[in-house]
């Protein structure tokens, strides 16, 4: 998946698994809503979500 992230008007593109990116959104919108976008795109090239694995611990 791909993940759209804007904080103070300064976007990163980041490439991740589904689960992880559902993770990061919910984790993300809890403190900062609307500054995540979630899209099926083209993620060749894209760096990995940082820590993506954090993500998909219980």
């Amino acid at each position: 998946m791909r993940l759209a992230v804007l904080i103070s008007s300064v976007r990163m593109d980041f490439a991740a698994c589904l689960t992880a990116a559902l993770m990061f959104v919910c984790d993300v919108a809890a403190r900062r809503p609307g500054t995540v976008a979630v899209s099926p795109g083209h993620c060749a090239g894209l760096p990995r979500l940082p820590n993506e694995r954090l993500y998909l611990l219980p």
